[in-house]
């Protein structure tokens, strides 16, 4: 009910009871915020708003003058103390913060516009005042908070919940599990405290940890305000078990045992014994969520005296005298092998060498037995090799004529139903004269009054702490002086030689020495004057595509030094590629397709750079890619009845020209033609080209010598070569030849001109004779023909 004081004269207290008949309810939670709407839109859309004004109790409180548009367009009245703001958006309405008891009033809000009528909307405000939060109190009227108790089991229990204040008066509840137990409606009767008791006459087990909510609530704008209790009982442990294991107790191995007590509450307190002793218990002990179980678990590593003695678990209480109960066991334990891997007790570890006969022994204990022993090497499994001087027994290991390479860790391995037991690495150690990591003889480049540094490396248990050098040249033998090498532990000695002359070369030796004895075939070295380094040779393309190169060559004498290898790709006078490698091998890119390019090859060091090795090659054309693709897609999809018919075509013309070849020689003697038009063409294809950087062809590894007699010409002074044997083709009516019909030439591949595929054969064909000359024999498309043809009168050689 709202409560309005009305001052001054009776008739103004009625005027605004009056006022307050066909006023709208609204409600707000003292502290919290209130929203008082008041709807600012004109009835009609072109009027203007003017003025907003909020009366409390008829007294004016708050306005808004829209004609203003500085912060002084609002209004507030001292007594709303900064709390209240007129917002226009979305919603009109006049907020209030942090709601009093005093803001308890009516409300009226007075709308003027430009050209409509004033308009007046009135409001009831309740501010609802919450109670205090519920307080419990004990039979002793001691406040609970949190926890009552705790209480012996089958006692009584009686809580009170107290709530202060609320207007108006709040409901009160007693709750448990979400299910109404008692209720106190709420009641006007001026004391400003409401009581709720909650008794329950005797407490079972199933009380314990029960939890008991007190509630109260006057509005529902807010949640009900609620205090939880939780009853806690003291019960004694009724069940106690040691839970079964899947596995058997293994001796040496940790196992964990659980111990479950049923009933107790608080927890048991469970103890672990064993023949009357106590065992310390690390893990803390859990309990279920139903607070009905307690388990303990052990974590034990049994012995081997321990099989066969009696394990017990015991449960108690923490406040109840004699309650404590147990359970025990009698243990049956089960262990993984235990292994010991043994020298032979007459073998000094020390002093084992190359030749000796060593032997194991595994010593085992197990239960159940083993069934099974492997030995290992270095973690590789030996089998029994009687040939090899390996005999490997269950439990003897012995190795006839070691030698170095059976030097490392031993293991044996024994296993039962348990799993398997790996005795603990032994190491055996084998004593071997120092022998060279390099077997080869490596050259070495020296300058004249330069310091080289020469590396000995050997390979020697224990690793050698002496190292003996010697120089062998036309002087003779000389062991040279300690200051001048170095010795590491790692079985490595460097040499600093500066040769002084030419008498200073000639042929190093190194010999280490050990507790074996010194090493028998020395590391021998070849030293030489430094000097520049041959060029790479047998260079070839190893798989060309459109745009890159994968190439290989030789590597030459490197001069004793450190040696770059260096490609270079020319296309005319441009240079397209610069790559440099630590070997003769490098690989393109970005080439451009259809390209003829010149590749440079040579290497370099520190005296100079190399004589150059020169190959031509083309790069792919993509057309050509396109055109073999769509021919291998054309063959897939031809259909066999296609495949019929060009068989037939294909024997009728062989039957055509077997006749008229027949016919021919039947006519005239055998000769070879070229029709003029073709060795025209030929001619006029035949253009010098110059590339700046690059030298004849005398060093190319691509141009195959056929003999010392034999004598060609250059391309821009030799004739037109005549096809090949049985190969002799006009080309078609109107066709050219491109600056490639050289090189086709060369290669002696029929083809059409001008045909991008013509460059894959050439390419082909190149790489077909360079591998016919590593092979030492000239391939079957390069042959000295002789030809007698009308543009050639005299018999002759050609270059094909």
């Amino acid at each position: 009910m709202l409560g309005i004081q009305c001052k001054g004269l009776r008739q103004g207290c009625w005027s605004v009871r009056a006022e307050s008949l066909d006023a709208v309810n609204l409600s707000a939670v003292a502290g919290g915020d209130a929203t008082l709407p008041c709807d600012t839109r004109s009835p009609q859309p072109p009027d203007a708003l003017l003025l907003v004004v909020w009366y409390k109790d008829d007294v004016p409180i708050y306005s808004y003058d829209s004609r203003e548009k500085s912060p002084s367009a609002h209004w507030a009245d001292d007594s709303l103390g900064g709390r209240a703001r007129w917002h226009a958006a979305p919603h009109a309405a006049l907020r209030i913060r942090d709601v009093l008891p005093t803001d308890r009033a009516l409300y009226r809000c007075r709308v003027d516009f430009k050209v409509s009528p004033t308009r007046n909307y009135k409001f009831i405000l309740h501010v609802i005042e919450l109670p205090e939060k519920p307080k419990i109190f004990d039979a002793r009227e001691k406040e609970v908070v949190g926890v009552a108790g705790p209480y012996i089991e089958d006692t009584s229990l009686k809580l009170t919940c107290v709530v202060s204040g609320g207007k108006p008066m709040p409901r009160v509840r007693w709750w448990r599990d979400d299910k109404v137990i008692a209720t106190l409606a709420p009641t006007e009767d001026g004391s400003r405290l409401s009581l709720l008791e909650l008794k329950i006459p005797k407490l079972k087990r199933e009380y314990f940890e029960a939890v008991y909510t007190c509630t109260a609530d006057n509005t529902a704008l807010v949640p009900p305000l609620r205090t939880n209790v939780q009853i806690q009982l003291y019960l004694r442990p009724l069940q106690v078990e040691i839970l079964a294991r899947e596995q058997p107790l293994s001796v040496g191995q940790e196992a964990e045992l659980a111990c479950r007590a049923v009933g107790a509450r608080p927890p048991a307190i469970i103890t672990w014994w064993l023949d009357d002793k106590p065992i310390v218990v690390t893990e803390p002990q859990k309990n279920s969520d139903d607070f009905n179980e307690t388990v303990s678990f052990l974590r034990w590593t049994p012995r081997m005296e321990h099989d066969g003695r009696v394990l017990t678990c015991r449960a108690s209480h923490v406040k109840l005298e004699h309650t404590t109960i147990e359970t025990t066991m009698s243990l049956n334990l089960h262990y993984v092998p235990i292994v010991v891997l043994q020298l032979g007790s007459k073998l000094n570890p020390n002093d084992i060498e190359e030749g000796d006969d060593v032997y194991f022994e595994c010593v085992v204990r197990a239960n159940p037995p083993a069934y099974k022993v492997v030995w290992e090497h270095n973690g590789q499994v030996m089998t029994h090799n009687q040939r090899a001087g390996v005999i490997a027994g269950s439990a003897h290991l012995a190795l006839q004529g070691v030698s170095r390479e059976q030097a490392g860790k031993y293991v044996c391995t024994a296993s039962n139903v348990e799993g398997d037991g790996r005795s603990p690495p032994v190491n055996l150690l084998v004593i071997y004269k120092p022998v060279c990591k390099n077997k080869e003889v490596s050259l070495v480049g020296a300058a004249v009054n330069e310091a080289a540094k020469v590396t000995c490396e050997v390979d020697a248990f224990p690793p050698p702490k002496n190292f003996q050098w010697t120089l062998n040249n036309t002087v003779g033998t000389v062991e040279l002086e300690a200051g001048k090498f170095t010795v590491d532990g790692a079985g490595r000695s460097v040499l600093s030689y500066t040769p002084s002359g030419d008498t200073d070369y000639g042929s190093l030796a190194c010999r280490a020495t050990n507790l074996a004895g010194q090493q028998i075939e020395p590391c021998r070295y070849t030293l030489l004057p430094a000097v520049k380094p041959d060029p790479p040779s047998n260079c070839s393309s190893l798989n060309l595509t459109d745009d890159s190169a994968e190439l290989r060559c030789v590597a030459g004498y490197d001069g004793g030094l450190q040696t770059t290898y260096v490609v270079e790709a020319w296309e005319t006078e441009v240079l397209v590629a610069n790559v440099s490698a630590t070997a003769p091998v490098w690989k393109l890119h970005g080439l451009g397709s259809g390209k003829a390019l010149t590749l440079v090859f040579y290497a370099n060091n520190a005296r100079g750079r190399s004589e150059i090795t020169t190959l031509r090659v083309h790069t792919l054309s993509r057309l050509a890619l396109q055109t073999e693709a769509n021919t291998r897609s054309n063959r897939v999809d031809s259909s066999w009845a296609l495949g019929i018919v060009a068989g037939i075509a294909g024997t009728l013309i062989a039957v055509t020209i077997i006749a008229l070849v027949a016919k021919r020689k039947h006519h005239r003697p055998l000769q070879y033609e070229a029709p003029t038009q073709t060795a025209k063409a030929y001619k006029g294809s035949i253009q010098p080209v110059n590339h700046s950087p690059i030298q004849p062809d005398d060093k190319n590894p691509d141009v195959v010598p056929l003999g010392k007699d034999f004598n060609c010409t250059r391309d821009e002074e030799r004739p037109p070569e005549p096809p090949p044997y049985g190969a002799v083709v006009s080309p078609p009516v109107g066709s050219s030849k491109s600056t490639h019909s050289l090189h086709d030439v060369r290669s002696n591949t029929p083809h059409t001109p001008n045909t991008p595929a013509s460059d894959i054969q050439s390419i082909g064909t190149l790489a077909e004779d360079r591998r016919s000359v590593t092979s030492g024999t000239l391939s079957r498309r390069r042959e000295v023909v002789t030809t007698r043809t009308p543009l050639l009168a005299n018999a002759r050689e050609s270059c094909v």
